[in-house]
């Protein structure tokens, strides 16, 4: 599927003013360093649940509930900006989301209780999905067709630097300073995104023929539906793991806390490798990319059970998980394929999709640790959502009628 071209400013004579790589290239860093605030914020309160489960008085499984909070704002807003702000252009939507994200992080920084925290996360979460979601269009849209993966995952390299640097530092800082400073670096974070966008993303118009029920559209398609539930289903293992990995990491493997920090970026490495491997393989080979992540991801996930009491291999898993991201770049360019004319909505669906996995994950790993099963019980979680990702893709083959018509058409090939 050709990419729609992202329209190039209007300069004041009316004559359309070229797009040069240099403008693409700050424009993706742009984005990127939103995404890296988004994932600052979304990840640093995992290193950071013990602290804030301390402040406000209720248990770590009780703290994760704020997590959740975040997650289900990402995906009650994603698809209701997506739909709601179809006629506005790409760069101003852009731009509100990101000033939403920065007030709604300072206003958590603030936040008096329990209670009130919980509903600024989900507040807060509300522009997730729908940032990214718009962001990687603008990227693939200013690629090559064959670079499309590639040029979200540039994008979404923000966030996987987030998790090495960004939420290590976040967490340490939070240890140090108090977890309401975390949430307040994030808000400048956000701001200074907002000066990137206004500077460096191109100016676009609005596509005149959008409209909300043109991008309902979307949820017509039955491989839309399935796409979403790879993600919401087979993503859903590493954040139960990862929700948790401070306190596992100090109760099972016996780190000491003021070493997760370095752990943390482990795992940011681990993402960054993923990244950039899953964005490239997926270019080449979208579906084998997927299916073969999926298992990879079962494997690893699993592996925790069996790791986390030996320090070095703990660690050593931690990186083998944060490669899981690789799945990110190939669902969203899968998206850009199912979704036809009602990408918007789609491409921000793919991060409620996810972040159904992160509210899943980490309650479904609180339900196991509560349980008394342990903290390693989360492996065996993990694996259990990858393997269901895995089922939902099988799904997806199954009922694609592109893929059936185009494997009838190379089997007749010999015969002509």
């Amino acid at each position: 599927m050709t990419p729609v071209a992202l329209q190039p400013a209007r300069s004041s004579r009316g004559k359309s003013s070229p797009v040069s790589m240099r403008q693409v290239h700050l424009a993706e860093v742009a984005l990127a360093v939103g995404g890296f605030a988004i994932g600052t914020g979304e990840f640093g309160i995992m290193g950071l649940l013990p602290d804030v489960a301390s402040d406000i008085g209720v248990s770590i499984p009780v703290a994760g509930h704020v997590i959740s909070a975040y997650a289900l704002g990402v995906v009650i807003g994603a698809p209701v900006i997506a739909v709601l702000a179809a006629r506005l252009s790409r760069r101003t939507l852009l731009l509100a989301l990101m000033t939403v994200f920065a007030a709604g992080n300072v206003a958590s920084a603030l936040a008096p209780d329990y209670g009130w925290l919980v509903v600024l996360r989900f507040l807060t979460g509300l522009p997730h999905g729908a940032y990214f979601g718009v962001a990687s269009l603008v990227a693939a849209n200013m690629a090559q067709p064959n670079q499309r993966a590639r040029a979200v995952g540039r994008v979404m390299l923000g966030l996987a630097v987030a998790t090495l640097l960004g939420v290590p530092l976040a967490t340490s800082f939070g240890q140090t300073v108090g977890w309401r400073a975390a949430f307040a670096v994030v808000g400048a974070i956000a701001a200074l995104t907002i000066l990137l966008i206004w500077r460096f993303v191109p100016a676009d118009r609005a596509d005149a023929a959008a409209s909300p029920f043109r991008e309902l559209g979307a949820l017509r398609r039955l491989q839309v539906w399935l796409t979403l539930g790879i993600g919401a289903v087979g993503s859903g293992g590493m954040f139960a793991v990862f929700s948790y990995i401070t306190p596992t990491l100090v109760n099972v493997a016996g780190i000491r806390e003021s070493l997760v920090p370095f752990v943390l970026c482990v795992f940011g490495t681990g993402m960054i490798i993923g990244n950039v491997a899953g964005s490239r393989l997926a270019d080449r080979a979208l579906l084998p990319t997927i299916g073969g992540l999926l298992v990879w991801n079962a494997t690893v996930l699993g592996l925790l059970v069996f790791t986390a009491g030996h320090a070095w291999l703990a660690v050593t898993n931690v990186l083998l998980i944060g490669t899981g991201f690789a799945v990110v770049p190939g669902l969203q360019t899968r998206l850009m394929d199912v979704a036809a004319d009602a990408q918007t909505l789609a491409a921000s669906l793919n991060h409620s999709a996810f972040n159904i996995a992160n509210a899943l994950g980490a309650w479904t790993g609180g339900l196991t640790i509560a349980a008394g099963y342990g903290w390693t019980s989360t492996g065996w979680v993990g694996t259990s959502f990858a393997l269901g990702g895995l089922g939902v893709f099988a799904m997806s083959l199954l009922t694609d009628g592109t893929l059936r018509r185009r494997s009838r058409a190379s089997a007749a090939e010999p015969a002509q």
